[in-house]
């Protein structure tokens, strides 16, 4: 009876470890698949947003995949992090050889649903799959690269999203400007690493070695600097933006105040170590977003 009871709760805690990896709270970040629907003007198409719909839930099960492998990759130096050595691979909750299998059932599927789908998003589902295993063994210590390859992964995202629409008026800035608000993003949480860690930052993630506070500021005023020109000029764009007349610049002020409140939070209140959770924990990042998308929606749709 005892031992039972024993493996009941160790499979309830295995179940719970592995629902945890895969990081469900994450998931948000595919809805840049959508962006193909929407700047493309057929969001109200009933059989495209159901396609597309499918892709951002095989994004899903790839990036679910993706943080399984990531963590059993980073299972030894997890557990110097002082909060990530809590997560169940690193903390012991979840046992590795469920992780690894999970993460490749969860791979296979999200490959065939997508190649059933259009197989041009297949393959896109398949060079997302292996730019995430290169960098998780290699290319995330590799300095500068290793943020570049993650921004890497939201193109794609769009790139899919693009693929299974069709797209007739999708503006090549959009992928500029996407590519820079994560690279934002990511230098913005490297920052933050660098001043959690501290000392200790070089063991936890080999990259952070040929980083310091200066150079991370710097590329960051770069970056802010592309993002608000290239989102400019796809404002300005009538063949493109679907809102003549220029009316989408309505929305470059939320843009400008979003990435300076962003700046604001990873310099005075040194936040930014987890982007996507900042956004949805400071009201005002949160509001601007909501405000930004329908904004945008209304003056493509409605306007």
């Amino acid at each position: 009876m005892s031992s039972t009871i024993a493996e009941r709760s160790a499979f309830i805690d295995n179940a719970r470890g592995l629902l945890k990896t895969m990081r469900p709270y994450q998931w948000h970040k595919n809805i840049f698949v959508y962006a193909g629907l929407v700047f493309d003007g057929k969001l109200l198409n009933p059989e495209l947003f159901l396609a597309t719909t499918l892709v951002v839930l095989s994004f899903c099960m790839a990036s679910s995949s993706v943080y399984l492998l990531n963590d059993l990759v980073d299972l030894e130096k997890d557990r110097l992090h002082p909060r990530k050595r809590n997560r169940p691979l690193p903390s012991g909750q979840l046992n590795p050889r469920l992780a690894m299998i999970a993460s490749f059932v969860l791979a296979v599927c999200s490959l065939l649903i997508t190649t059933w789908l259009d197989p041009w998003v297949g393959l896109v589902i398949a060079i997302y799959l292996l730019q995430n295993i290169a960098y998780s063994f290699y290319l995330k210590n590799v300095v500068i690269l290793d943020v570049m390859i993650i921004a890497f992964g939201f193109l794609l995202r769009i790139i899919a999203g693009v693929m299974i629409v069709h797209v007739a008026h999708f503006s090549p800035w959009l992928y500029v400007c996407a590519a820079m608000l994560m690279l934002f993003l990511g230098f913005g949480k490297r920052r933050q690493e660098m001043l959690l860690l501290e000392e200790g930052a070089a063991g936890h993630r080999a990259s952070l070695e040929n980083y310091n506070l200066a150079l991370l500021d710097q590329i960051l005023v770069i970056v802010v600097t592309i993002t608000l020109v290239a989102y400019t000029f796809y404002t300005f764009e009538a063949e493109t933006a679907l809102a003549s007349g220029g009316r989408l610049l309505l929305t470059a002020p939320l843009v400008l105040y979003g990435m300076l409140r962003y700046l604001y939070l990873i310099h005075v209140k040194k936040m930014g170590g987890a982007p996507e959770e900042l956004v949805l924990k400071d009201r005002h990042l949160l509001i601007t977003c909501v405000l930004w998308a329908i904004l945008v929606v209304s003056l493509i749709y409605f306007v």
